[in-house]
């Protein structure tokens, strides 16, 4: 027991514990758990898989998104500033205009508050609609079975606000993140035992039901009556030459100056939030490794088959970890715990399916310029089977030596 849980219980206990301080114990307890040992810890080894908890994994994934929020939310504000500069535009229009006049924000490409809280208002209110919709559904079914209220859904929501355009309707978000809280995590019994991601699980209903806006196809910029031509699309079209004549670049990419969904343009603010989650042990390297192996087997594999009909053939591994939400999937998706592999050895060819699967939708179907998505829902079904290989590996293994 901790030095806060100690203190507070000897200051009052009847009083805390049973009268009308329940909320700031309860305060406290968030406070205690975050910085030293959950209350209420595991005694023996049924399940015991990790020396953190539940409550400290979400915080810190929660953490590592904040990079793609903030440089998400400016790059939304500079491709639409910039577009709407372009076109001779003077103001935002609808209430969002009348937010940022409020404050005196402008549209001015160069200002960085500009950029910024204008993207801000597109970001928000589909983080807010989603925490919203997804809190709901969390509570429902945490008072229905009798359980307590987990932090899953805070990660969920701040992912999936990351991996959708700027430009998606809000009752879009609604419904995605409905499906992919209730038929993602909840049917299967909710945190810990869904076998899908339940932010991608959203994501993809959407990019099904609607593929006007989740296609890829069109580029995602906050500007109505603007259209244009995502990285990808482009590259699906015309490979490396394409891009170059587009005017895309790698700095652009690497720093995430280019359009696309919210979170998953920066490759810096994205590999800041990796470095994070890999510090403090909560992603696993040998999946990101895996992802990255495969990527850079397949698309070499294609580079030097070459094809004179698909120019996808020639693009390389950088391109590719530069354009589209590989990269954001890589840290952020793929090494989602419950998710993914399980044993060391799974983990790594569990990533390696991601990145060759990622590959191969991306180059040999034209119908998805983006891959990372469904192939990580595809692994995920395939990680239970993965983790399996693995363990009678090893029981043949030791069979084998403890057999001489």
């Amino acid at each position: 027991m901790s030095f806060l849980r100690r203190t507070l219980d000897n200051i009052h206990p009847h009083v805390v514990e049973g009268g009308k301080h329940q909320k700031f114990y309860a305060l406290y307890e968030a406070i205690d758990t975050f910085f030293y040992n959950p209350a209420d810890v595991n005694q023996g080894r049924n399940h015991v898989r990790d020396g953190i908890d539940l409550k400290r994994v979400m915080i810190y994934v929660w953490l590592a998104a904040i990079p793609c929020v903030i440089m998400g939310a400016y790059n939304v504000g500079l491709q639409a500033n910039t577009v709407m500069q372009n076109m001779g535009l003077t103001e935002v229009v609808g209430w969002r205009g009348d937010i940022l006049a409020m404050f005196g924000i402008g549209i001015d490409p160069t200002s960085l508050m500009d950029n910024f809280w204008h993207g801000f208002w597109y970001w928000f209110p589909i983080y807010a609609t989603v925490f919203i919709v997804g809190g709901f559904w969390e509570v429902l079914f945490a008072s229905v079975r009798g359980h307590e209220i987990n932090e899953g859904f805070f990660v969920t929501s701040i992912l999936f606000s990351l991996i959708v355009p700027p430009s998606l309707p809000l009752w879009q978000a609604a419904v995605g993140i409905s499906f992919g809280i209730v038929i993602g995590k909840e049917v299967f019994g909710g945190t810990g035992k869904n076998f899908l991601n339940p932010a991608l699980t959203g994501r993809a209903f959407l990019y099904f039901a609607y593929p006007a806006q989740l296609s890829g196809d069109a580029v995602w910029v906050a500007v109505d009556g603007f259209t244009g031509a995502t990285a990808l699309s482009v590259a699906a079209s015309g490979g490396v030459e394409a891009l170059s004549a587009a005017g895309f670049t790698m700095q652009q990419s690497l720093t995430g100056y280019i359009a696309g969904s919210i979170g998953e343009t920066s490759l810096i603010a994205i590999g800041i939030g990796a470095l994070f989650l890999l510090l403090t042990k909560i992603a696993s390297w040998r999946i990101m490794l895996g992802v990255v192996v495969g990527v850079i087997a397949t698309s070499l594999l294609f580079n030097f088959i070459e094809s004179d009909t698909n120019p996808m053939f020639s693009v390389g591994p950088v391109w590719h970890f530069l354009i589209g939400g590989l990269a954001f999937g890589t840290v952020y998706m793929a090494t989602d715990p419950v998710s993914a592999s399980m044993t060391d050895l799974g983990r790594f060819w569990y990533g390696f399916l991601i990145g060759l699967m990622t590959i191969l939708i991306r180059v040999v179907n034209p119908a998805f310029p983006e891959g990372i998505m469904l192939a990580i829902i595809f692994a995920n079904l395939f990680a239970p089977l993965i983790d399996w290989f693995v363990i009678q590996s090893n029981v043949r293994r030791r069979t084998r030596r403890y057999a001489q």
